[in-house]
């Protein structure tokens, strides 16, 4: 049974999605980003860029000690080639999968995270309307590389659904609060709507529904402690005694 280290975020859903999508049997580790659980020593040692979600497999296929990986798109990977499934074997089709995967790594979900940021952050730390206007367009941007992409493709790596589909999924859910129209998309707006209608798509956007926290409920003082633990972090020292 896979332990997956998790909070319901967009990045921690594309996993969940792939596990109920291959019926992959887990179980969920609660990681309270709010609550600092991420810098926790026994996090950081499956997880050292202290970042949600992580996955541990104590019985990969090749029969040896248990497997701990970070980032979402390393552990989709593993988690499709161990079920063999949603991934595929062939050199072209796999690497088709495999760009889609890297442009919602580096693109779609950095842009995107941004973009959710300085929209809530609103102007309690001053001006943001530079920021989100950048990242506003960035993502609609992104939306219309995904609409062109699948005005002649039923899904973004060609005719099948693949892992690619899913870990770009759960970062268009929120379309409106990123400032977007799926109107002004239509073939991202069919394969939209056609994925949300999937039930392990649904099943995996559901996972830990019961843990999400109603910010709009917190006083300003929990707010604040919240920005100070998840904002403008630095580096963390090393420990003395390594490799010089």
């Amino acid at each position: 049974m896979i332990d997956l280290h998790y909070w319901p975020t967009p990045n921690g859903k594309k996993v969940t999605i792939l596990l109920e999508e291959a019926a992959i049997p887990y179980r969920i580790v609660p990681c309270s980003i709010g609550q600092g659980d991420q810098f926790k020593d026994e996090f950081l040692a499956i997880s050292p860029n202290n970042r949600m979600p992580a996955m541990v497999d104590p019985e990969p296929v090749d029969g040896g000690e248990p497997v701990a990986l970070f980032e979402s798109g390393a552990i989709m990977i593993y988690l499709a080639e161990k079920a063999d499934r949603f991934y595929p074997r062939d050199l072209r089709p796999r690497h088709e999968v495999n760009q889609w995967l890297i442009w919602q790594m580096a693109n779609q979900g950095p842009k995107t995270g941004e973009c959710g940021h300085f929209r809530r952050l609103g102007e309690s730390q001053g001006d943001q309307s530079y920021a989100v206007r950048r990242f506003s367009d960035e993502v609609n941007r992104l939306f219309g590389v995904m609409n062109n992409r699948l005005y002649d493709r039923r899904y973004l790596a060609g005719d099948e659904y693949t892992i690619a589909d899913m870990i770009s999924y759960p970062w268009t859910v929120r379309y409106e609060a990123y400032g977007q129209d799926l109107d002004e998309f239509p073939y991202f707006k069919r394969w939209f709507e056609e994925l949300s209608a999937r039930p392990g798509v649904q099943r995996g956007m559901e996972v830990g529904s019961d843990l999400s926290v109603d910010t709009s409920k917190l006083d300003e003082a929990e707010i604040a402690r919240l920005r100070a633990l998840l904002y403008n972090q630095r580096a963390r020292p090393a420990p003395e005694g390594g490799l010089l």
